[in-house]
């Protein structure tokens, strides 16, 4: 290979060249399928440049793989070994995300791509489904020595100063070139298939129609005009069915032979025969009278199992993979599994279920029977229960009938609750995190293509059920350091109505390092703070505590010597984190408040009569910077009716928006809640703040009102 990219390397364009390596590697591996994936510098995302073997359309789940993502290629690059997958149960075992997409017969490689210690990429090659299940040394070192050759093209390529960048789209290379046949041969053989009983045709690889032989449009009920040139699942109504497209889905990826019957209305049965090859797919067209297959079994799930095609199931279990990146918690897992998987199977109960402390723990269900696991409940992990027994093995057990499951477990006492039903092991990098449980109202048989989806959803709700289970526990704990680490209540003080609010940045984040205080000091005084250590993770919480703590013990001092304190014992512990902080030591009795800040924004000032403004304060340093720093004061007068709003910056910073034009904004919101009490403006000013910022910060709100003498 080295040789090869040395070859041509004076002779092409970046891009020409690794096409050329491509379809070299491709020779040398004797590979059906080959897909080249470029890491740009300082990316963290794999991107498709190039293509063989299969259309584009095909590749399109697969055009851009984050490194981080459970997919062949992103471990081949990130553990930097080549990873070999020899059968599609062995794909649905290890990678179940990619399986759902692609549950089709062929044997699957993928490797690194890198020189020196630099990562340039990697390669996925896929071979027929008649390959053996084991990868030959011969094709491993062409593999190897592939990936090694197109690193030295990438290298060459940027030390040129023209290093190969991925397209938006892949590049995808055409199939092998025929040589042209002789006119009078290529008469012969159009002859020959017209004597053929049937009809022949023959699509290109994207599956559009290059051939029809008039015995074939006869079949089809058109003209071969209005075939030409189309997919035929397209131009041919009575043909679009998901499970047709699926069939030529699976002779294109195989590159086995595969066979399906469809009715043409009113009643004519046709039965098709797909030949794939490298260069496009031979059909032949059959009139028959019984409605299936003649002899070779289709890849889709029969009609008469009860379940939707393939093509319609694997819509719904897209939507699945897709949509349990975003579930958070156990239950976000159970509803997404009971609205995705049910309907796509006909299942009538769903149930989840995990092993705490040695025993049967039931999370949830949904369905006709959710509850019919719930005298399992807390059963031992050795009990003689199918539940039991799938989570300890890791082996899946289906049970068509009632009898079935009778016979394996006469302990079980489902009677009168299923009729069939699947238990299916949640294991998550070979550790076992639960039993997921599908029963049926009906007896139901569970063809071999159904048993490997459903191993392949199992798989996929076992890892967000592990991620569900750590946020929850996240969650429980980020909640209960939150509510030790904040006041549990706001003191009552004569003369003040107060209100507070704090807003973790996002969902998943419950915990931050935000901050709020008010301190009583005696009857007429009090002292209140609010800050902001950098950060939204338990470092900050923690650091946020012993900030709080400070500024809570040197209460009842002047501002600056509050915040000069807080400053020296921040600088001494030297945490690595800034913080923000406003002090404001509130005397009622002079109707007067001190205030000092250490780079926090400056509060809101809403006078007697509505008029509102952002207070202008002498800046202060940062808290844990110089141990020296110094904070002045500023004396403001605080009128009876006059109210404070104490802010972080997550209530008015937003990509694109300037900070004081969102700070008047919320001024004037201020302004318009004058009649209401402090809960109220807090609840409006909190709804203003999750309209108008992306959440991305904390939030933390300290509103102080200064009563009326008469209130």
């Amino acid at each position: 290979m080295q040789d090869h990219a040395a070859s041509v390397a004076a002779t092409g364009s970046g891009t020409e060249l690794l096409d050329s390596a491509v379809a070299h590697v491709v020779r040398e591996t004797g590979a059906s399928v080959a897909m080249l994936y470029l890491l740009p510098r300082n990316d963290t995302t794999l991107h498709l440049a190039v293509l063989t073997g299969v259309p584009g359309q095909l590749a399109y789940p697969w055009t851009r793989v984050p490194l981080s993502a459970p997919m062949p290629v992103a471990d081949a690059v990130r553990l930097r070994c080549l990873i070999w997958l020899g059968s599609q149960e062995e794909l649905a075992r290890r990678y179940p995300r990619a399986a759902l997409v692609l549950p089709y017969q062929f044997a699957l490689a993928a490797a690194p791509i890198r020189t020196g210690t630099a990562e340039r990429g990697g390669l996925v090659l896929l071979w027929p489904g008649s390959h053996p299940p084991q990868v030959t040394p011969a094709e491993r070192e062409a593999v190897v020595r592939g990936c090694h050759g197109i690193g030295l093209l990438l290298h060459q390529a940027e030390s040129s100063g023209y290093p190969v960048l991925p397209g938006a789209l892949p590049r995808v290379l055409p199939p092998p070139e025929r040589p042209e046949p002789d006119p009078a041969e290529a008469a012969e053989a159009a002859e020959f298939l017209q004597r053929l009983p049937g009809g022949s045709c023959a699509l290109a690889l994207d599956g559009t129609v290059t051939y029809l032989n008039d015995a074939a449009a006869a079949l089809l009920g058109s003209r071969r005009d209005d075939v030409y040139g189309t997919l035929p699942w397209v131009s041919l109504p009575w043909l679009h069915d998901p499970s047709v497209e699926d069939h030529y889905r699976a002779a294109v990826i195989s590159r086995q032979q595969t066979s399906f019957t469809v009715l043409r209305p009113p009643d004519h049965w046709l039965s098709f025969h797909l030949f794939p090859t490298a260069t496009g797919i031979s059909v032949r067209i059959l009139p028959t009278t019984e409605p299936g297959p003649a002899n070779l079994p289709a890849p889709a799930l029969p009609p008469s199992s009860g379940v939707p095609s393939r093509a319609t199931a694997l819509y719904h279990l897209m939507h699945l993979a897709a949509t349990l990146t975003e579930a958070v918690g156990t239950q976000d897992v159970i509803e997404l599994a009971g609205d995705q998987v049910m309907p796509a199977f006909r299942i009538q109960t769903l149930v989840m279920m995990t092993s705490a402390e040695g025993r049967l723990r039931v999370e949830g269900g949904r369905g006709s029977h959710p509850s019919l696991m719930d005298r399992f409940d807390g059963a031992p992990l050795t009990s003689p229960t199918p539940a039991a027994h799938v989570l300890m093995t890791g082996i899946p057990d289906f049970y068509p009938t009632f009898g079935d499951l009778e016979r394996a477990y006469p302990s079980a006492r489902l009677r009168n609750a299923v009729a069939a039903c699947a238990f299916l092991p949640l294991i998550v990098s070979g550790r076992p995190v639960g039993s997921l449980v599908l029963a049926y109202d009906r007896p139901h048989s569970f063809e071999p293509e159904e048993r490997a989806l459903l191993t392949s959803i199992a798989g996929l709700l076992a890892q967000a059920l592990d991620r569900g289970r750590l946020y929850d526990t996240k969650d429980r704990l980020a909640h209960s350091l939150q509510a030790h680490l904040l006041p549990r209540s706001l003191p009552a003080i004569a003369g003040l109505d107060v209100a507070a609010r704090y807003l973790p940045s996002t969902r998943g984040m419950g915990v931050g390092g935000d901050f709020y205080d008010l301190i009583r000091l005696d009857d007429t005084t009090a002292a209140a703070a609010i800050g902001d250590v950098q950060g939204h993770n338990e470092n900050a919480a923690a650091l946020m505590g012993q900030v709080r703590t400070a500024v809570h013990a040197s209460a009842g001092a002047p501002p600056d010597e509050v915040l000069a304190r807080t400053n020296r014992l921040l600088t001494d512990l030297d945490p690595g984190l800034f913080t923000s902080c406003l002090y404001a030591h509130l005397d009622l009795a002079r109707n007067s408040a001190c205030l000092a800040t250490a780079g926090h924004p400056a509060p809101l000032m809403r006078q007697p009569d509505g008029q509102t403004e952002v207070l202008d304060l002498p800046p202060g340093l940062l808290l844990g910077i110089d141990p020296a720093a110094h904070y002045p004061t500023a004396r403001i007068p605080l009128p009876p009716g006059a109210a404070l709003a104490l802010y972080t910056d997550g209530l008015v910073e937003a990509p694109g928006v300037d900070i004081d034009d969102a700070s008047a904004e919320l001024a004037a919101h201020f302004a318009l809640a004058l009649e209401q009490d402090m809960e109220s403006v807090a609840d409006t000013l909190v709804r203003y703040a999750k309209r108008a910022t992306p959440g991305t910060d904390d939030i933390a709100l300290l509103l102080i009102n200064a009563l009326p003498q008469d209130a």
